[in-house]
């Protein structure tokens, strides 16, 4: 019986290698899996450029910058986007806002990282200088492993740049990865964990920027995990119904941002 703890050891040893290379096979395999899924291409003939609400109201420019989300990739109609759902609610308004007639558009470029935002914010700078400014980005940097204080700098010197231009800056931190049913487990959830990590460091540098944040994992997220109909055909890009709750989540602070200086 002497030898029995070595063994046990041994057998232990060998199950958790053996567990750790099929846990590592099987991340390799979802992960090609994952890149190999058919994804979301942006609508060519979408121009998300459009002006909604009365021509007597107050104006209002509104411009979306980011990745994917801020230029409705996964949907068809500018309607159905983040944006234009978004432009809806303010230009509807409420008896405490009133109506405005919004002027949206974006610069957004699916599959950006926040390290490509400078460039954004230069093409929003362009001609009459925007209102208010939205800017939905971080999936990329979860997914591609990027660090999260490196992310959310970059996303601190864009929403500087606007804030020193006069532009109200709305945030809305990466959204909840674990809920994207195009990953399998354990990937989703890893992917999911990451996400957290970026949008965590997003808040704390967006609001030491002057920045309003949003934090769509945590006011979204149950629903887009509950309801697989808030994600288009590919299960990563949200559809109408996920841009439509995304919208919704949004709004309470562009509304706010949106009467400043009216």
């Amino acid at each position: 019986m002497a030898g029995l703890p070595e063994r046990l050891t041994k057998a232990a040893a060998t199950s958790l290698l053996a567990g750790a290379l099929g846990g590592a096979a099987l991340l390799a395999g979802e992960m090609l899996a994952a890149k190999a899924r058919r994804y979301a291409k942006p609508t060519m003939g979408l121009a998300l450029r459009t002006s909604m609400g009365p021509l007597s109201a107050p104006p209002l420019r509104l411009v979306l910058l980011g990745d994917s989300a801020a230029v409705g990739v996964g949907v068809e109609w500018l309607s159905d986007t983040v944006g234009g759902q978004l432009a809806r609610l303010v230009a509807d308004g409420t008896p405490e806002t009133g109506q405005r007639h919004v002027l949206l558009s974006s610069v957004g470029v699916a599959g950006s990282r926040s390290s490509d935002l400078a460039t954004q914010v230069a093409r929003a700078m362009l001609g009459t200088r925007p209102d208010v400014a939205v800017i939905l980005i971080g999936s990329q940097d979860a997914t591609t492993a990027r660090a999260p204080e490196e992310a959310a700098g970059h996303l601190a010197q864009a929403v500087r740049r606007l804030r020193s231009a006069g532009v109200q800056v709305v945030v809305g931190t990466c959204p909840d990865l674990g809920a994207m049913r195009s990953m399998a487990p354990p990937l989703r959830q890893i992917a999911g964990v990451l996400g957290r990590r970026i949008a965590r460091a997003q808040a704390r540098a967006v609001a030491e920027a002057g920045g309003v944040v949003v934090d769509l994992a945590a006011e979204t997220g149950a629903v887009f995990r509950a309801d697989a109909g808030t994600l288009c055909y590919d299960g990563f890009h949200p559809s109408a119904d996920g841009n439509r709750v995304w919208a919704h989540a949004l709004y309470p602070a562009v509304a706010k941002a949106a009467m400043t200086g009216v």
